[in-house]
């Protein structure tokens, strides 16, 4: 059986079992520290062994993900808190929290983006109880990401008035994201079409005049769109994303493409493109039809819009696979050794002179969202001397001395 990461199986064992014996401890001992601590000893022991293919704190993730994503986890404002609260005394035990926080963040950027999310309120609840657990600097850009959404809603009605004024054919809306805050995302350079690129300067000019110092790049791969399409007598609506969209409309009015044409005028790269015409031809509303028909994306093929396309429902989604990594793992070790570092910097610079044992033991004390292994501490140390902040000392080489 396949591996998978979110079956709430796993997750909802685990809470099982912490609350199964936490009601023993409350109850048989009366809550004595003693069998706190073994509880503890015991969850840090297991909840940091992963098995599989992925690590306990994407399972933990991915749970929070269905319990707060809309059509996910069937369950009323209560039962969301409880299962919150389980899953953050779950999270305390784990060492990789800087890593459950990317991936936690990468869950929140799409609840909300794709308007996935059960209740605002619901995710500041969680955010608050993580900022208990672990302060302000861990949730500092999901707040952030809250913010940004709550800005966004006060700006449209105004952005909106002037779309009105311009007399545009396109409905179009807008969400400014702070980059810091937000996931890393592709930045696709697709030649956007006329009516679309109306929209795209009217918004780029109305946001400058009101954010002069700000420079906005657009993120076409996180846009979404609603598509009016016409087949025979029938008339559908496809909720697709921004590149679907862009793509549907270079074939518009029975245009035939092959790949190659497709892939200069729309002036997309291949990983983006294949699967983007797949989800069109070969998933299971097959609104383009492909030439040869079969479930490869080649340079060869050449595509139409589907004469004969039918379908029961009138407004249809048609999902795309671009491939977008959970989290960016690169991006928490490159956190990390900036962590480390910052922690090693901060303890020579109080103490002026450590041996390597005592500066590695502070520096795991100082260090509360993961947990580096002795290599990793020894490796920035070793960058730190390169780049003339620390030396070792003349007298010792297991001497460090901080240099101002």
């Amino acid at each position: 059986e396949k591996d998978k990461n979110d079956d709430p199986t796993f997750v909802k064992a685990l809470l099982a079992l912490h609350e199964k014996y936490l009601g023993v401890i409350r109850t048989d001992f009366d809550g004595h520290s003693v069998f706190q601590k073994a509880l503890k000893d015991a969850f840090v022991d297991f909840v940091n062994k992963n098995v599989g293919n992925y690590t306990n704190a994407e399972f933990m993730s991915t749970f929070c993900d269905r319990v707060l994503k809309s059509g996910g986890e069937k369950l009323n404002e209560a039962e969301v808190e409880d299962n919150l609260e389980k899953v953050v005394q779950l999270f305390s035990y784990l060492t990789e929290k800087d890593r459950f926080a990317e991936i936690y963040r990468t869950h929140l950027a799409k609840r909300l983006l794709n308007q996935r999310s059960t209740s605002t309120d619901a995710e500041k609840v969680m955010i608050a109880k993580l900022k208990m657990q672990c302060g302000t600097q861990f949730t500092a850009k999901l707040e952030g990401m809250l913010n940004d959404l709550a800005v966004g809603s006060d700006q449209k009605s105004e952005f909106d008035s002037k779309m009105r004024e311009e007399n545009l054919k396109i409905d179009f809306g807008v969400q400014v994201l702070t980059g810091g805050f937000w996931p890393t995302y592709l930045y696709p350079e697709v030649a956007v079409p006329p009516d679309m690129n109306r929209c795209l300067e009217t918004f780029k000019d109305w946001h400058t005049k009101r954010h002069q110092q700000r420079k906005l790049k657009w993120v076409f791969s996180q846009g979404n769109a609603t598509v009016k399409a016409v087949y025979g007598k029938k008339t559908y609506d496809l909720q697709v994303t921004t590149l679907q969209a862009i793509a549907l409309n270079a074939l518009n009015n029975g245009k035939t493409m092959t790949y190659t044409e497709l892939k200069e005028t729309l002036n997309l790269e291949d990983p983006i493109l294949q699967p983007l015409m797949h989800s069109l031809s070969c998933g299971k509303y097959k609104v383009v039809s492909k030439s040869p028909s079969n479930k490869k994306i080649l340079t060869t093929d050449k595509f139409v819009a589907n004469s004969k396309f039918s379908c029961n429902m009138r407004k249809i989604r048609i999902p795309v696979a671009i491939v977008e990594a959970s989290h960016n793992s690169k991006r928490v070790d490159e956190d990390r050794g900036a962590s480390i570092e910052a922690s090693i910097v901060r303890i020579m610079k109080a103490r002026k002179t450590l041996k390597h044992q005592q500066l590695q033991a502070e520096v795991l004390s100082q260090l509360a969202f993961f947990k580096p292994n002795p290599r990793a501490i020894k490796k920035r140390i070793e960058s730190l001397i390169e780049r003339e902040y620390l030396e070792r000392s003349e007298d010792d080489t297991n001497v460090y001395n901080y240099l101002a």
